[in-house]
């Protein structure tokens, strides 16, 4: 059971110091029984340090009049220190172009708000750099400046990558000169620290054409291209990126009433090409396999008021979707035989902004979202994955080659260790769409005599969620200091029942339920 849920990420790295932010990584921290990595976004980007939809910056790189290098870590540090205060690491993202090394500069910062078409927002921190050389140094310079200031050991745990997306316009480059930043961005992060580990290239989802065939450039190159900032024979790669995101809509019903339909196997047909990708090249199919940005679908900044599609992001939708999906993507890694590391949750908070507004995030104005129940339901389970069968409607495949259509989605992932054993059981579709509860019935075989302890958690409209109250109170958008506290408790992941012994039955048990439309259930056994 690897813990590839164990990864978050996001656009604006200045939230992450800001309050509600430190208070959701504790949440996240605490919840996660082994290390979480983070990832963000313009962590090398020109500016004052302003937070604001899909920007941050930390001004690292300025240059004087006479166009030498000023390096400034202060807001970079502050970002890296929440996490490591945390026992969090960073999955340190090298990007993006600073102003004075950008081949466009003007303009530079952008002002996107959630009205905007997504296309706005690629300025001069999306260019190539006017020197690579100097590009090499700032990044030599700061991984120097992260081993002086947390020890080389530290850094060595760390994943180093660079950029984001760089074959669509995330990078207003071309392929070759996304290979050759980075050839001098590995060649001056192994001058550093030669055992460091760095990766990329982040494409987008690898089920679209262009998108593999920029996968498997690099990886070629990687492998036997002429090395731009060394002259020798291929480039250092130490775990391989790419994102896979599923493609929400709205569709009409008969009465002409619009709902949600999500499409979970768009977001798996992205991780199963990106996997098969991998292990065709004998040289790296045994490499870590990052998928850098997981999610729903595509823009965690873009609300619910100019995005309808998005209304799945409050209610347990997302959480429904969410187990289901990461249970597919270990299958798929079972399928193909790769080195499946981590899987980023693109999705974190917004500061200030309205309560539910329906942003792809974990928390609301402090105020834990369903979703992020899931994880903690996640940091429950421990040990080894074991084999779920019976009257299953699908299989990874037939969600990948059909999502959820049909049939309701009723299935389960298992571990179990020493003294543990845990089954999560979902009930998701991707139509939103009101149903009837499903009976379920969980057998567990293979637990040990004597007394167990089975507690039961779940995740629907009256458990572990925060919007169903908030909803019952009106909406408001200045909530009460009283009802501030109430939404906080209902954001916990709460039990169904009380915790109850149980013994097994010639090593079984049977657990009957009622699951609602995208509940999520966490059965939980343990035992001395």
């Amino acid at each position: 059971m690897r813990p590839v849920w164990a990864w978050f990420g996001y656009d604006e790295p200045n939230y992450t110091y800001m309050k509600d932010g430190r208070k959701l990584l504790s949440e996240i921290a605490a919840l996660s029984p082994v290390t979480v990595q983070v990832r963000a976004h313009n962590l090398l980007t020109t500016g004052d340090g302003e937070a604001a939809l899909k920007w941050g910056s930390t001004n690292a790189y300025t240059e004087d009049k006479r166009g030498r290098p000023v390096y400034d870590w202060t807001l970079v540090d502050s970002i890296f220190d929440t996490y490591l205060e945390r026992g969090m690491r960073p999955f340190a993202q090298i990007g993006f172009m600073p102003e004075a090394l950008s081949t466009k500069p003007q303009p530079y910062r952008h002002h996107f708000t959630p009205d905007q078409k997504y296309g706005t927002i690629f300025t001069g921190w999306a260019y190539p750099p006017k020197s690579y050389k100097k590009w090499a140094k700032l990044v030599h310079a700061w991984v120097q400046h992260c081993m002086e200031r947390y020890g080389e050991e530290e850094v060595l745990q760390w994943y180093w990558e660079l950029w984001n997306e760089p074959n669509i316009d995330y990078w207003m480059g071309t392929t070759e000169e996304y290979i050759k930043l980075y050839d001098y961005t590995a060649d001056a992060v192994k001058r550093a620290l030669p055992n460091a580990r760095i990766g990329g290239p982040e494409v987008t989802g690898p089920g679209w054409d262009k998108s593999a065939d920029f996968l498997r450039t690099f990886l070629e190159h990687c492998a036997r291209g002429k090395n731009y900032a060394t002259g020798e024979t291929g480039a250092p790669l130490d775990f391989i990126t790419f994102h896979a995101k599923g493609a929400p809509k709205i569709v009409e019903d008969a009465s002409g009433k619009g709902y949600v339909q999500m499409n979970l196997g768009q977001q798996l047909r992205d991780i199963d090409k990106g996997f098969e990708i991998v292990a065709s090249f004998p040289e790296w199919k045994d490499l870590p396999i990052i998928i850098g940005e997981s999610d729903p679908e595509g823009c965690a900044a873009c609300s619910v008021e100019f995005n309808p599609q998005n209304a799945y992001r409050n209610g347990t939708m997302y959480s429904s979707y969410t187990a289901a999906a990461f249970a597919r993507k270990y299958a798929l890694a079972d399928h193909y035989g790769v080195n499946f590391e981590g899987a980023v949750t693109w999705a974190f908070e917004f500061e200030n902004q309205p309560w539910f507004a329906g942003f792809r995030d974990l928390a609301t104005n402090g105020v834990d979202k369903p979703v992020l129940n899931v994880f903690r339901m996640y940091g429950l389970m421990a040990g080894q994955r074991v084999q779920v069968g019976g009257d299953l409607a699908y299989d990874a495949m037939a969600v990948r080659d059909s999502s959820i259509r049909e049939a309701d989605d009723i299935n389960a992932l298992a571990a179990k260790d020493e003294r543990t054993a845990t089954v999560m059981v979902w009930n998701y579709h991707d139509d939103n769409l009101p149903a009837p509860d499903a009976p379920v019935t969980v057998e567990i075989t293979g637990l040990p005599g004597g007394n167990l302890l089975m507690e039961h958690y779940r995740i629907d409209q009256e458990h572990s969620n925060a919007y169903t109250l908030w909803q019952a109170m009106g909406s408001p958008q200045n909530p009460a200091p009283e009802q501030i506290t109430e939404l906080e408790a209902a954001g916990q992941l709460t039990l169904l029942t009380s915790p109850e012994w149980v013994k097994a039955k010639d090593g079984k048990v049977s657990v009957k339920m009622q699951l609602p439309r995208q509940g999520v259930s966490l059965l939980r056994f343990s035992w001395k």
